[in-house]
């Protein structure tokens, strides 16, 4: 694999090959069925072609993803849940399905954005520990999966750490040290699991991990190809819904509106829970000039998954439309979701810290996101606490962050046309006309809709800073005339 700071055009037989398997793959949504044998759970390659399989059992879909750690569907999801709290009345000593109930709890906890799950996952899976403390990677498993739903990296990265010194082949753990890697801000561990993970594991979940550790490394192209094939070969509609929403959500971070729509909108219309499609379609639809639809897509998400990052989101499309009673109310909303986080356990400091940075007390910001940069150094926490120090007047300091976020050599290799903004802006401020006006043109060259009122100040104050002065041009070299 090769770095690339520009994703360079690829070479027509390798395009002519991804073609190829894609048009294999193409529509590919169908529900392979599962075994369970003796209380073991036995899944088969993605690659097999089942025919007349027998109609799972009721959950049995649920209990293949989670135990897999792959997107499920809700409502096979809470029959597995029913399943398994039936199961443990009557056979409490069952450490395996304490796991099982964990995790499916920890999954219906991220899917719905309802935090009050996650005490009850925490409690399952210490209670598997607790019937067997010894050789139960599955329980570990879940318990890292749980700390990386709540934002606490450096727990996951110890569960998972403990999982996989117990049974270092067990290809499940892999995904979680990357979330946990990428969420502490260590992209070297995050490709060396993923590494591990490709000499263990193949198939769609693989090829959308990849995609996500090639994204943040800036090999956007690479990152499209994985989750095009992982949606293609994807065996049941949740999981592949999922994969399309990604590839929707790195379609718009290219700028490209009408397909990060038709991905959202697929992925919705595959799975109808598929809450982060919706929202998706939301930041699409207002790029595209249609308010009323964004509007309508993005109270749908926050109907069933009322997440603080499409409070926000939605709050500032009001703004821009100048709705600003209708965008208080979505504020209140955010800040109201955030204290129930916590209750549950969960950390939604980062969103809360960007939303005082722009819209509420930039210094109480600064605090916020010094002490989540302080729990887990990601990009993301730097990007957001380098902006945060600028709003709050500590240009210099905001400035260090902010190449953090951006500086492929500190790490920050995602392609971010918000994180190149911020460096503009802060750069522009302190009087660097040269490297503010690069980062500015590359925020808009990224994606120019990234943001009606940002993408406006990225142009306006392009306009103010006016072209390149003699002093700024590249000095040519006599000789080489």
């Amino acid at each position: 694999m090769e770095n690339q700071q520009e994703a360079p055009e690829q070479a027509p037989e390798e395009t002519a090959v991804r073609r190829s398997r894609l048009d294999r793959r193409a529509l590919i949504a169908s529900v392979a069925g599962c075994a369970v044998l003796g209380g073991v759970l036995m899944l088969l390659p993605w690659e097999r072609t089942v025919t007349r399989a027998p109609a799972p059992a009721p959950g049995a879909q649920a209990l293949t993803a989670v135990t897999a750690g792959v997107p499920a569907a809700l409502p096979d999801l809470a029959e597995l849940i029913d399943d398994r709290e039936s199961h443990l009345r009557a056979h409490p000593r069952d450490a395996q399905s304490w796991a099982v109930l964990g995790s499916a709890y920890v999954e219906q906890g991220r899917r719905t954005a309802e935090p009050g799950y996650y005490p009850r996952a925490e409690k399952a899976l210490r209670t598997s520990l607790k019937v067997v403390a010894k050789g139960n990677a599955e329980a570990l498993g879940g318990l890292a999966a749980l700390a990386n739903a709540r934002r606490d990296f450096r727990a996951a990265r110890t569960w998972a750490e403990a999982a996989r010194k117990l049974e270092p082949k067990r290809w499940t753990t892999y995904p979680l040290l990357i979330d946990a890697h990428t969420g502490l801000g260590d992209y070297k561990a995050a490709h060396a699991s993923l590494e591990r993970l490709l000499e263990l594991r193949s198939g769609p979940a693989v090829m959308a991990r990849a995609a996500a550790v090639y994204r943040d490394r800036g090999w956007r192209e690479d990152a499209a190809a994985q989750l095009a094939d992982a949606a293609a070969g994807a065996e049941a509609p949740a999981e592949q819904a999922a994969y399309l929403e990604r590839a929707g959500q790195l379609a718009w971070e290219r700028g490209d509106r009408e397909v990060a729509l038709r991905h959202f909108q697929e992925a919705v219309r595959i799975d109808p829970d598929q809450r982060a499609a919706q929202a998706g379609q939301g930041r699409a639809l207002a790029a595209l000039g249609r308010p009323t639809e964004a509007l309508n897509a993005y109270r749908a998400a926050l109907a069933k998954q009322p997440c603080p990052q499409y409070a926000l989101e939605l709050g500032e499309l009001y703004e821009t439309l100048g709705l600003g009673q209708a965008a208080r109310v979505q504020y209140d909303l955010l800040r109201a979701q955030v204290r129930s986080a916590a209750v549950g356990g969960a950390d939604e400091e980062l969103v809360l810290g960007q939303f005082e940075a722009d819209h509420g007390d930039p210094r109480a910001a600064v605090r916020r996101l010094r002490a989540e940069w302080a729990r887990q150094p990601g990009i993301a926490v730097a990007d957001a606490l380098g902006w945060a120090l600028h709003r709050a007047g500590a240009h210099e300091e905001a400035l260090r962050f902010a190449v953090t976020a951006t500086d492929k050599a500190k790490g920050g290799g995602v392609r971010s046309a918000l994180y190149a903004y911020h460096r503009g802006m802060i750069e522009r401020d302190l009087k660097r006309q040269g490297p503010a006006r690069r980062h500015l043109e590359e925020a808009l060259r990224i994606n120019p809709y990234f943001s009606a009122v940002r993408a406006r100040a990225a142009r306006a104050a392009l306009a103010e800073l006016g072209e390149p002065s003699s002093e700024e041009l590249p000095v040519m070299d006599a000789k080489a005339g």
